[in-house]
């Protein structure tokens, strides 16, 4: 019971921070509310236009801009009180779930209006992502980071999953205008938290002034220091090449298993339900090297290889619950290090490029996925997966092979 109890406060000594207590709770409610807005969002377009090209315009307004805009987001990240930011970008965002509401509610359904909100969305989103990654560091010590980001992961994929199930059911009884009502007063939970958080109790770092050449200047930072450009690199590649889950997953479950929709469903589930356990396992792990990064990788890429090869349905939702669990613990380790190995000065401007990197690999790695389920099936789909997300890994071996370091890291 001690040892039980010794791992429960290992797990989530962060709330044990009263400044950080305050902001989660409120980000837990505010994530819901998000998922469900997101929910109600694609019925919303599906059901105006029966058409897939729509709900696929819907995706490119909301990520587009942060995949052009990441690097300057995150360069007013550093040139700005990261609090005072979020407390905007919560009042805007609570304002575009409002109009939706109203949109739907009094069903002036223009789906020019509804990408209007989304694009808006998007836009403040390019500056709230950096924006909420830097935050979490300002909370809490350099030794609680770690348990600080899983802990917000944690309850993101919670909120993934808990999410769409109460969208359904209050779709389904009020119609689909409470949803974007809901995630609007969600908001309100996420400004109490902010407003009660104690500012002269952050960890801060004094923001930059405005100067020129700052976004140039972040990009530079990434490619020339080593460990934020090693980081960088293993992040783009499991984002292009091993998380193209809504690609092959249906394709998984209809033409390999015999499946259909539900077989879908159950096989996202498993893996959002591994997501929350590697959160939770995570957030007692002990400070991130990047030896630990690189291992992550390998399990991560070792399990989509398993996943390629399992004989039937059953093994196949372990094997995504594996997945899960390996890819949350993956992504955890990488924020965290980004954060801890740079520059305070340009924690933004890295984490805004972060953004770009791990948004933008979907839109490149999809097409990949899908020409490889059309042509070879879900299960060389996996298989690439694995193989190709490994090869950063498996060139940093061979050169610090050659370098005589391998041995030298392992001792330490």
């Amino acid at each position: 019971m001690a040892r039980f109890g010794d791992a429960a406060a290992r797990t989530f000594r962060s709330l044990q921070v009263p400044n950080y207590r305050r902001y989660f709770l409120g980000y837990a409610i505010s994530v819901a509310g998000t998922w469900m807005q997101r929910i109600g969002q694609d019925w919303l377009v599906v059901h105006l236009t029966h058409n897939a090209s729509a709900l696929s315009l819907v995706l490119v307004l909301q990520f587009a801009p942060t995949l052009l805009l990441g690097i300057w987001g995150g360069t007013v990240v550093d040139r700005v009180d990261t609090r005072k930011l979020l407390i905007v970008t919560q009042l805007i965002q609570a304002a575009l779930a409002a109009v939706l509401a109203v949109i739907a509610l009094r069903q002036f359904h223009s789906l020019l209006g509804i990408y209007a909100m989304t694009l808006l969305l998007g836009i403040v989103t390019v500056f709230d992502n950096p924006a909420r990654q830097v935050f979490v560091g300002e909370l809490v010590r350099p030794a609680d980071l770690v348990n600080a980001i899983t802990l917000a992961g944690a309850v993101n994929n919670v909120g993934r999953l808990a999410g769409p199930a109460l969208a359904a059911g209050m779709i389904a009884v009020f119609g689909v205008w409470i949803t974007f009502m809901f995630n609007a007063v969600s908001f309100l939970a996420a400004l109490a938290g902010l407003i009660r958080v104690d500012a002269s109790s952050l960890r801060r770092v004094d923001p930059i002034p405005k100067a020129a050449g700052q976004m140039r200047a972040g990009f530079h930072y990434v490619m020339q220091d080593s460990a934020v450009r090693a980081t960088m690199l293993l992040v783009a590649c499991v984002s292009v090449f091993g998380q193209n889950f809504r690609v092959v997953l249906p394709i998984l479950a209809t033409s390999t298993f015999d499946g259909n929709a539900g077989t879908y469903g159950w096989l996202t589930a498993a893996l959002g339900l591994g997501a929350v356990t590697g959160g939770v396992i995570s957030a007692g792990a002990a400070r991130p090297t990047q030896a630990r990064l690189r291992l992550m990788c390998m399990a991560f890429c070792a399990v989509n290889i398993v996943a390629a090869l399992v004989p039937n349905l059953g093994l196949a939702y372990v094997a995504m619950f594996l997945i899960g669990v390996a890819n949350i613990a993956f992504n955890t380790l990488a924020r965290s290090l980004l954060q801890m190995d740079c520059d305070p000065t340009m924690i933004g401007r890295v984490m805004g490029v972060y953004g770009i990197v791990f948004l933008g690999g979907n839109p490149i790695g999809a097409p990949i996925a899908g020409v490889i389920c059309q042509a070879w099936g879900a299960r060389a789909a996996l298989a690439a997966a694995g193989l190709l997300s490994v090869l950063p890994v498996l060139s940093g071996l061979r050169r610090r092979v050659r370098a005589g370091k391998v041995s030298n890291e392992a001792a330490s």
